[in-house]
């Protein structure tokens, strides 16, 4: 890995360098100049903003097309596309007052396209709105997004459900990187936190044409923190208190830009005492500790840009086996825990070559999984490392007409070290090539493409027991003999061709129409393979089926928007066939004091979709209103309900928007009514979950003082102690509610 950086980095700089310049100025209506407007290159994370006359310019850029992003707060954000830079390239823009959403940029689908433009409908959030939110983690946020939800084990862990599919079916990237960190296991987090992320964008549907395997349910795409402006420092202190948790979150950033180098580094630490459930006491060991470290260089000239970022996680947390016992304030997990430590290195490249240009991403994870019984050393030890990489061309644009040639790859491992074997040792590695082709006339786009995997799996046996190599005590026998069965050696390749084909059109000035049809695949993970013991997170013996077939889906989607100036409406609907969804199902067999699951397979059917409308009236410009209402259905074709689906969720906020004087800016206040329904449609060993609402506030603006700024939120999360169990909580079995009341305070200060 370390030689093909060096390799890149010196490659690169041998290159001959021109010298584009764009320059220009931003207005109001008015022809007023706008002072301090953000004007920003996204594809050379290049930034700045205009001066006392309204004027902005960059210098040294490549050859090619780029498109440049010109926002300010309480105005439209305008999206400029530069068709060919010169040396004295001039662009001058008038931006209009802002009503409602802004247009965003997606960066996770391979055109780079605004949203208005995309052929795929993709939720574009930042993490300002979902932190807005008060939310304690990174996952809660995002269930907060329509057709989003998770799988939790109290507040610490939460893995993302998009529209019934979760596990290995849904793709998490970050830093341009495929994560892979143990994701099969039910009781295993992302290992994300949201500080030093700037947004994420969600593909609700199947994905496997741009990103292989495992992106058949959907893909969360978070992007991070932008560098700062040229010639400027920048240094922010983010503190939020947590009232349920008595927990703390505290980070700190800086950052810094010349024209050509760009730096930045930001730590976070959290952590939190056991959650009070609504109107009761504290769930026993649910606390949890996380530290997280991000930092990032980059280099761009007139030929090349590239982005070296790495990120370091460890979370150590408890898990709540005995429900509500002993009531402390303690921050230190107990036994049995969990420790984490998640590495994250990239390398993002790109290369100009005048009308075309080749963008080239290489990722390295090291993901190590601990898990303490009793003491200090670990009983289940397993270090996974990943290398991807993700190449794609983007051919000469002619007229109308783009297209994307791309080969993306990963090799990894996983070792074990511990007592226990959840899954053997291994060795994975994908291949894929595809193509990708958008072509545009009038109102309307077209996009299609064709992709083709390989997946080669081996893994090595592993007989029950065979890391005992002392005299153990009858006690520490009997311990053992929990630890599972014999594993067979295993060599599987795994095959699968998907296409994609996508219609835009805009039916008239505000409404547009889309509609998608994609295949996806998911080749079986390691678990539902060769599992054979009691698996810790599900509470039951599994055992794994050497002989399970590749996932294949296809999922059709329609979305329908309206949107004018003071009101926007949108509808999605999909439909989505499985063939060879693998689950688990009882067996009736007691092995270990546990119940035996076997791993099967059958064909399944999800439908549901969306529908939402966000109501801004005139002239009360400071109310808006915003309402969304998701619907999943998961049965397998034979009639009975797939498990692990989330219920009906109506979710309806009222937010006002203020400004006091001249030391209280950007103010809102809001007030949330969430309402989730019975979940009465569910599997053979599932049983049903009653409905619930919660209320929620939210208080924020930014106060100033002279050059100072100091942003503030207040939030209550839960507001009247609600007593609930949702649907999907992995400690519902155990009648453990989720967490009640908690009252949010943050603080962000600009240095």
């Amino acid at each position: 890995m370390k030689k093909y950086i060096i390799a890149l980095f010196l490659g690169f700089s041998a290159m001959l360098q021109a010298q584009n310049a764009v320059s220009g100025t931003v207005t109001d209506v008015l022809n007023q100049p706008i002072i301090g407007a953000s004007v920003y290159i996204p594809e050379l994370h290049k930034g700045t903003t205009t001066d006392a006359d309204g004027k902005f310019a960059f210098k040294n850029l490549p050859n090619g097309s780029f498109r440049i992003v010109f926002s300010y707060v309480g105005f439209k954000t305008v999206n400029q596309w530069i068709e060919k830079l010169t040396k004295n390239t001039v662009v001058n823009i008038r931006m209009e007052n802002a009503v409602l959403e802004i247009d965003e940029v997606i960066v996770s689908t391979p055109f780079n396209k605004m949203q208005s433009q995309n052929v795929m409908k993709v939720e574009h959030e930042s993490i300002e709105s979902l932190q807005q939110k008060g939310t304690s983690t990174l996952i809660e946020g995002l269930a907060t997004i329509p057709g989003v939800s998770q799988i939790a084990t109290g507040t610490s862990i939460g893995k993302p459900v998009i529209r019934g599919l979760s596990g290995n079916r849904v793709l998490v990237y970050s830093q341009g990187v495929r994560i892979e960190n143990q994701q099969f296991g039910a009781e295993h987090g992302l290992g994300l936190n949201d500080a030093g992320v700037e947004s994420v964008e969600v593909i609700k549907g199947p994905a496997s044409l741009l990103y292989g395997s495992d992106a058949m349910g959907g893909v969360l795409y978070f992007n991070p923190e932008k560098f700062a402006d040229a010639h400027t420092f920048k240094a922010n202190f983010n503190q939020k208190y947590f009232s349920n948790t008595l927990g703390s979150n505290a980070s700190m950033g800086v950052k810094t830009s010349t024209d050509n180098w760009k730096f930045l580094a930001r730590g976070t630490y959290n952590t939190h005492s056991d959650y009070k459930i609504g109107q009761g006491d504290r769930v026993t060991n649910s606390r949890y500790n996380e530290t997280d470290f991000k930092t990032g260089i980059g280099y761009n000239n007139s030929k090349f840009s590239t982005v070296v970022r790495y990120n370091f996680n460890k979370l150590d947390l408890g898990i709540p086996e005995e429900g509500i016992a002993e009531q402390t304030y303690s921050k230190d997990p107990e036994s049995p825990r969990q420790e984490v430590d998640n590495h994250l290195l990239s390398l993002n490249s790109v290369i100009y070559f005048g009308h075309s240009k080749l963008d080239v991403d290489l990722g390295y994870i090291s993901n190590n999984r601990m898990e303490f019984e009793d003491g200090n050393e670990a009983s289940l030890d397993m270090l996974l490392n990943t290398y991807n990489y993700n190449t794609k061309y983007h051919l000469p644009k002619m007229g109308q007409f783009e297209a994307v040639l791309g080969v993306q790859g990963m090799h990894q491992t996983n070792k074990n070290s511990g007592e226990e074997y959840l899954i053997p040792d291994a060795t994975t590695n994908d291949f894929g090539v595809f193509g990708t082709v958008n072509y545009e006339w009038g109102k309307s786009v077209l996009q299609a493409g064709l992709r083709f995997d390989n997946r080669n799996l081996n893994s090595l046996a592993h007989e029950a027991g065979e890391e005992e190599h002392h005299e153990e005590t009858e006690e520490e026998h009997e311990e053992h003999e929990h630890h599972g069965g014999d594993i067979d050696a295993l060599s599987r390749s795994f095959n699968s061709i998907n296409a994609s084909l996508g219609y835009k059109t805009n039916l008239s000035e505000t409404l547009v129409l889309r509609m998608n049809v994609a295949s996806g695949f998911r080749a079986p993970n390691l678990a539902e393979l060769t599992s054979n013991g009691v698996h810790h997170g599900t509470n039951r013996y599994e055992i794994g089926n050497a002989n399970l077939k590749t996932e294949q889906n296809v999922q059709t989607d329609i979305n329908l928007e309206y949107g004018n100036t003071h009101f926007e409406f949108f509808v999605n609907g999909f439909y989505n066939h499985i063939n060879n969804y693998i689950y688990t199902s009882p067996t009736g067999e007691i092995m270990d004091d546990s119940d035996v699951f076997a791993y099967v397979q059958d064909n399944a059917r999800l439908y549901g979709g969306e529908v939402g409308l966000h109501f801004h009236p005139h002239p009360l410009d400071w109310l808006h209103y915003e309402t969304s209402f998701a619907s999943v259905t998961g049965k397998k074709d034979k009639g009975d309900y797939l498990p692990l689906i989330p219920a009906n969720n109506w979710n309806n906020t009222i937010r006002t928007e203020f400004k006091i004087k001249n030391w209280f800016e950007e103010g809102f206040a809001s007030l949330n009514v969430n309402t989730t329904f019975n979940q009465d449609n569910v599997s053979g060993f599932e049983t049903s979950s009653n409905g619930y609402t919660l209320v929620n506030l939210g208080f924020g603006g930014k106060i100033k003082w002279g050059k100072t700024a100091l942003n503030v939120s207040l939030n209550g999360n839960n507001l009247f102690d609600k007593k609930y169990i949702a649907h999907l909580s992995r400690l519902k079995t155990d009648g453990i509610p989720n967490i009640g009341r908690n009252i949010v305070l943050g603080m962000n200060f600009n240095l």
